[in-house]
């Protein structure tokens, strides 16, 4: 199992610099990778400051060189995906390959998308969702690109230079276990980050639905390479057998550290505490 830490990108996060920060002090102590939300507002009656993820993860890549660095997630649906596939890719070379591309529908849906005139219905953002998917990977290759879809449309382009990794940066698919269609798209790509209806974010979620989810996933899978499954909460210092060991067993591959969503979740004193303790011992 690898174990990452996971931080919004607005409160006391919305600063590069403290970004960066937490990304040495991350890497100093021994984690696997430090993940940012991607969120424009989050709730936007709660008025908060928040910064570009993209600015945010380059921060955080310029300042180590060793964890894997990514958003976690981008709501693909709210983007273009030749800008999308620009920004991974630049990063992914930035940072020598280390980049992991969290991508989902994204929410809360009426803030993040019904404030600025977006479409707010769910089955035509899952749509925009995997035809953007589609499309970011082939801009990906470095061939060029002609496509004439429901939403978007490429003609002859060619976006170079491609990503570092091949053949492409890891996807990882979020949705909400048991939500079935969210974790079948995950099972065409790289990873699964499920929440669980049973567990909020920031509470490790049990590990029965966990190693149900992973069964299903596996059971909708048509490729035979790596494929990881993420689960997170907050994991006590030191020895965290008894929380990870079943989850470990249930299938999960990443322990992602994350604050329950509360007044301290974008509070960097908490989050610094708990990486300076070093990521958990199973």
């Amino acid at each position: 199992m690898r174990f990452s830490i996971n931080v919004p990108n607005f409160g006391d996060f919305a600063d590069a610099g403290t970004v960066a920060a937490v990304a040495v002090a991350a890497e100093e102590a021994g984690w696997d990778g430090l993940f940012v939300w991607d969120h424009v507002v989050h709730d936007k009656g709660a008025r908060r400051s928040f910064g570009d993820p993209w600015m945010l993860l380059t921060a955080a890549a310029l300042a180590t060189s060793r964890i894997r660095v990514g958003p976690m997630v981008t709501p693909v649906p709210r983007r273009r995906p030749e800008q999308v596939a620009r920004q991974v890719a630049t990063l992914d070379r930035l940072s020598g390959g280390r980049v992991i591309f969290g991508a989902g529908l994204g929410g809360p849906v009426e803030d993040e998308y019904g404030s600025f005139g977006e479409p707010t219905d769910p089955v035509v953002l899952a749509r925009r969702l995997d035809e953007g998917l589609g499309l970011i990977d082939r801009y990906w290759s470095g061939e060029a690109v002609t496509h004439r879809g429901e939403h978007y449309r490429a003609e002859d382009v060619t976006l170079l230079p491609t990503p570092v990794q091949r053949p492409r940066v890891p996807v990882w698919i979020a949705g909400i276990w048991p939500n079935r269609r969210p974790m079948r798209r995950a099972a065409r790509w790289d990873g699964a980050i499920p929440l669980f209806a049973d567990a909020t974010h920031g509470v490790a979620p049990p590990p029965e639905q966990v190693g149900e989810m992973v069964s299903f996933v596996r059971g909708e899978r048509d490729g035979e390479g790596p494929f990881e499954f993420v689960v997170g909460g907050v994991s006590p210092a030191g020895n965290a057998r008894d929380l990870l060991g079943p989850l470990a067993d249930a299938g999960a591959t990443w322990w992602d550290e994350r604050r329950p969503i509360d007044e301290t979740v974008d509070k960097v004193a908490p989050v610094m505490r708990r990486i300076e303790q070093g990521p958990p011992v199973l």
